[in-house]
């Protein structure tokens, strides 16, 4: 019946020495010394119980397929999509699922049990589409999987896109995707952003664009669809992903925008890896950082969050699944280094995405779902710094990884020792 009881557990927010008593899969009730018996339990030895990882954007169908079908040897984004473009051809649904449901496992151990994953519906036969809603088929039970259609190639600049889009959202596709600044006008990009918009808005869905990936401080489409949203009244469904144009723009431009985007009630994903990766690639010295202004955002009542966008293909080489990674670099290249401000970072992998997202019953509260990760830290900010194994992962009440407390045994000249990076 998934009944668990969960004792001596650190909380996110503070809270030590907690009890979690769960029954049918869900947090009925959280306190100190809970007297409850005859249940299943786990010792969490004061380490840090935490809701769930959550990416609020990937790209699942282009994972795992790095060198194919060659290596990215400028690092640039549009030598990625290039090759992208060159794969799509050759990939087949087999491999398409066979590496999404690997990364699935990595995920899952990890302790990322929520993905946002957009899907390439610029070609025609849909490919992508069909085998990752067959992915979200498979992994329902234990990793909530939301697929965004995203024409990857330009609405306006690709014939077929429009018509492709509406067929990925019959589908079973879930959220409105776009990519204005790649369009091949500014003109293009916010008719772009007009046509999506309204055709979200009819139809009730979320809107996620891929909004001013760019160094080009006059990329603005952030501007346009926060208008957008709050004409067609979609606070709260709409998500404008990377703005990294944000970060050289004008200042007084910026005092004015960050109202208006939290006015609209327009949410922003940044994905620190792949934005210092990709971005000030045409730059000398100075080099800049590349991501949006994340911080600032935050202070603006902007929801913020944090995404891993890529793991081994065409525009990044690395990355496993980790979302600690990520807001590790998050909280360095934005240099939030305060105590509240890592707070925040690590808000922006767990309760930040999954409120985009839209996920249900998400938290650390009776009635929410009993899915957890206990991680061997004793609380957010000494888990960004070390990025500890996942010692459990807890979905509805069921265990569906472990993973054993790593040690290392030193055997030096007048020293044994065993290392603890904890403090």
């Amino acid at each position: 019946m998934n009944d668990l009881l969960i004792r001596n557990a650190n909380l996110p927010d503070g809270q030590t020495g907690v009890d979690i008593l769960v029954r049918q899969g869900l947090i009925v009730e959280v306190g100190k010394h809970l007297a409850v018996s005859g249940l299943p339990e786990i010792d969490a030895q004061a380490n840090l119980l935490t809701t769930p990882f959550v990416d609020a954007h990937f790209h699942m169908d282009a994972v795992l397929s790095y060198g194919l079908p060659r290596v990215n040897q400028s690092g640039t984004l549009l030598e990625g999509i290039a090759l992208w473009g060159e794969l799509k051809p050759s990939l087949t649904q087999e491999a398409l699922i066979t590496r999404a449901m690997q990364y699935c496992d990595w995920a899952v151990a990890k302790g990322l049990l929520a993905i946002r994953s957009h899907v390439d519906i610029c070609d025609d036969r849909l490919l992508a589409v069909e085998a990752l809603l067959e992915v979200k088929r498979r992994v329902a039970p234990y990793l909530d999987l939301q697929l965004v259609a995203f024409p990857q190639d330009g609405l306006l600049r690709s014939k077929t896109a429009l018509d492709n889009l509406k067929r990925a959202i019959v589908m079973g596709v879930d959220v409105v995707g776009g990519i204005p600044h790649f369009e091949r006008t500014m003109a293009d990009g916010a008719e772009s952003i007009r046509i999506l918009c309204e055709f979200a808005a009819d139809r009730g869905l979320r809107v996620d664009m891929h909004c001013d990936e760019s160094d080009d401080p006059l990329s603005r489409h952030i501007e346009t669809l926060a208008y957008q949203a709050q004409r067609l009244g979609m606070q709260g469904r709409v998500a404008g992903s990377h703005l990294t144009s944000m970060h050289s723009m004008d200042n007084y431009y910026v005092s004015k925008l960050l109202p208006l985007i939290s006015e609209a009630g327009v949410a922003a994903i940044a994905n620190p890896l792949i934005n210092i990766t990709l971005q000030g690639r045409h730059d000398t010295y100075p080099k800049r950082r590349g991501m949006t202004r994340v911080p600032e955002m935050i202070a603006a009542g902007i929801d913020v969050a944090f995404g891993h966008d890529c793991v081994m293909d065409p525009w990044y080489s690395l990355g496993s699944g980790d979302m600690l990674e990520v807001a590790h670099m998050g909280l360095h290249v934005a240099q939030m280094t305060g105590q509240q401000a890592m707070r925040q970072c690590f808000d922006a992998v767990t309760m930040a995405p999954a409120k985009i997202f839209g996920l249900e019953r998400y938290g650390l509260v009776p009635g929410c779902y009993a899915d957890f990760v206990i991680l061997d830290a004793s609380n957010s900010i000494e888990a960004l710094r070390i990025r500890p194994v996942r010692r459990y992962v807890i979905r509805r009440g069921t265990i569906i990884s472990e993973t054993a407390k790593p040690t290392a045994k030193l055997n030096l000249p007048g020293r044994i020792a065993e290392v603890d990076f904890r403090k």
